[in-house]
């Protein structure tokens, strides 16, 4: 198809638009949802396994884009690994020569077991660690804390988030190493 890697179990929507396959490394059990869109002519994206991500999402990977093992977006979420500057020192749109154009351009991390609600945007530089939540139509602009509950605009920590999902992940391999073994 093109892609550098696709794992087992891929199910991609008919009508996302996906731009730049040679860039992009899909694991194993991967569902990309209906009107996705992956900008992926520059950077990098990964998808580890068991990686969900939601209708209507957007995915800028001019940075690089990392969406690690049990993660994933719920839908219209937007994540930016490069933006324009919005000071008004310089010319902002992708139809503007380079050399009129200052970009922030940083990769984004989602880490393992990370959710992420609806409407939600990721600016670039930001590390969404291990366990963290990120609520509904939240705006993240800097890197969160693992295990934590965050949301609004921009997103504050709310409280700690629970580790009980890690049981199941283990019954699941369990279950798989018994199938195989």
């Amino acid at each position: 198809m093109g892609f550098r890697f696709v794992g087992a179990n891929v199910k991609i929507a008919k009508n996302c638009t996906i731009i730049g396959l040679n860039h992009i490394s899909l694991g194993d059990n991967v569902r990309i949802d209906d009107n996705v869109v992956i900008a992926c002519s520059v950077g990098d994206l990964f998808i580890g396994n068991y990686v969900h991500i939601g209708a209507g999402s957007h995915l800028a990977c001019v940075g690089g884009i990392t969406f690690e093992d049990f993660s994933n977006t719920s839908q219209g979420v937007k994540i930016y690994s490069g933006t324009d500057d919005y000071h008004g020192l310089s010319l902002t749109n992708p139809m503007v020569p380079q050399e009129h154009r200052v970009m922030h351009i940083a990769p984004v991390v989602i880490g393992k077991h990370v959710i992420i609600g609806s409407g939600s945007v990721i600016l670039p530089g930001v590390t969404i660690p291990t366990g963290a939540s990120v609520g509904a139509m939240s705006l993240v602009t800097r890197s969160l804390q693992p295990w934590s509950i965050n949301a609004g605009i921009p997103a504050k920590y709310i409280k700690s988030r629970s580790r009980d999902l890690l049981k199941y992940e283990e019954m699941m391999r369990q279950m798989s190493t018994s199938k195989n073994g």
